[in-house]
């Protein structure tokens, strides 16, 4: 039997107390002493976001590889190994054919042969899953009503507008004022190219901006 650590911090929690490496992997050393375990290889993943499937992270994909029959692996916390429910089953499925077993310490132990601790991990999956949801909601809302209110959330400055010291889009007059020459020339039947060279020598635009302005305006 081998036993193997595996921790983790994204970039912004590297620093935060209690989520640091060092505490977890104390965390791992002092479960696996009372429970006459010697850990024999630590993995740690730096900077990897726990939405990023544990299989496709660079220690999480070489812990998987490794691991046999026999093995244990241990985890401070469950969102250390996993963010997505799906994953986190998937991965327990793996390891429960594999003969591995997964100890995560808070949920009191081995997840992969205690009933009582497979149904608190797969609660708990679910949850944090669910509330990933409800982040990227709020993100979602706040961008959409930041949009209606004529914020600019970053990117390419549309052609006619500027962006002014509260960060909101407004309208630039001179731009404008070619933009109301492109639709003129364009409901004359004018080529995208044609209207390109027209706003010359005044504005330098391609005519496959001409082209996205214009359908900014249907």
């Amino acid at each position: 039997m081998t036993v193997y650590s595996y921790t983790r911090v994204s970039t912004g929690r590297q620093a935060s107390e209690g989520e640091s490496l060092g505490a977890q992997q104390r965390r791992v050393e002092g479960y696996a002493q009372m429970h006459d375990m010697e850990v024999s290889e630590y993995f740690v993943e730096r900077g990897v976001s726990g939405s990023v499937p544990l299989a496709e992270r660079p220690e999480g994909s070489r812990l998987l590889a490794i691991v046999s029959r026999g093995d244990v692996v241990i985890t401070p916390k469950l969102d250390r190994c996993f963010r997505s429910a799906l994953d986190a089953l998937d991965v327990l499925a793996q390891l429960k054919e594999t003969g591995v077993s997964l100890h995560m310490i808070d949920l009191g132990g081995d997840v992969t042969g205690n009933g009582i601790s497979k149904l608190m991990f797969t609660i708990l999956s679910a949850v944090a899953e669910a509330e990933r949801d409800r982040i990227r909601e709020r993100i979602f809302d706040v961008k959409s009503d930041q949009r209606k209110r004529g914020r600019y959330l970053g990117g390419t400055v549309p052609f006619g507008f500027v962006v002014n010291d509260e960060g909101a889009l407004v309208e630039l007059e001179t731009e404008q004022q070619a933009i109301e020459t492109m639709k003129t020339l364009h409901a004359q039947g004018k080529s995208l190219r044609a209207i390109s060279e027209a706003l010359k020598p005044d504005f330098v635009i391609s005519h496959n901006r001409v082209k996205d302005v214009l359908a900014r305006q249907s």
